[in-house]
């Protein structure tokens, strides 16, 4: 799909899929360009309140509007995932959903300036010039782990606690999503996923895959798919934003 906003055309996938194992979908994923937002959220707890907690997640973030600047668009963007984690912890308390909560990973775009809003371990990445950035950090036990020097990457790939996130939304009185901030450029590509997907891939193949020729659509499908193939033991969502600067009009010169 296609989505224009000032400073730069977007062309974007959203996808997101079961897996081979698992009976219900608990990510959920939204994209508006109008907004320039586009996240993922991945819900836990089970059909009953991790699917609701996603759900509620990209719910309010679907009000999130036009913002006036970049700083404007963060402040909507947290109040709404604020008032979705009094939603999830309300939900919970009424229904008797023990665990229910979500990740967030939020990648927002105003103009050229950028924003990532996350909490636990979903993901943004950007390809920039064949190279590939982790844009956002795990909110989860071995992360902390590797960031100590106790655990390398593929020990932490292989831990039967490397599900174990420490940061969530609709698990605590406050929501604490963690935000940084940059500035985008021509040809960028970006890529929101879940945890289905790393789980499955290291940050070289994914590279590869983001630096393939052809549409955001082509390139979600065929993350989708390999990760089906490697067998999916999770739900698996990805989100690809690709950024086109809009050339300024040409002043009127008469």
């Amino acid at each position: 799909m296609n989505g224009d906003r000032p400073g730069f055309r977007y062309d974007f996938a959203a996808l997101t899929d079961r897996g081979r194992l698992r009976d219900q979908n608990e990510d959920s994923v939204i994209a508006l360009p109008e907004f320039g937002l586009w996240a993922v959220a991945d819900g836990m707890g089970g059909h009953a309140a991790g699917e609701v907690a996603s759900g509620i997640i990209v719910e309010e973030l679907a009000s999130t509007g036009v913002a006036v600047s970049a700083q404007d668009q963060r402040a909507r963007v947290i109040a709404r995932i604020d008032r979705a984690n009094r939603r999830i912890l309300d939900h919970a308390g009424r229904n008797g959903a023990r665990g229910a909560g979500s990740t967030v990973a939020a990648l927002l775009l105003h103009e050229t300036e950028l924003a990532c809003v996350w909490a636990g371990d979903s993901r943004i990445y950007l390809l920039r010039d064949g190279r590939l950035t982790r844009l956002t950090r795990d909110h989860s036990e071995v992360a902390l782990l590797i960031a100590a020097g106790r655990m390398t990457e593929a020990e932490a790939r292989a831990s039967s606690r490397r599900n174990v996130i420490t940061r969530a939304i609709g698990v605590g009185d406050h929501a604490e999503p963690e935000v940084v901030t940059g500035l985008a450029q021509d040809r960028d590509r970006f890529l929101i996923c879940s945890d289905g997907l790393t789980e499955h891939f290291q940050d070289v193949e994914i590279a590869q895959f983001l630096g393939q020729a052809g549409r955001a659509a082509s390139v979600a499908s065929g993350l989708i798919g390999e990760t089906l193939a490697r067998g999916a033991r999770d739900n698996v969502s990805v989100v690809v934003v690709d950024c086109a600067a809009v050339p300024a009009p040409a002043e009127d010169m008469g």
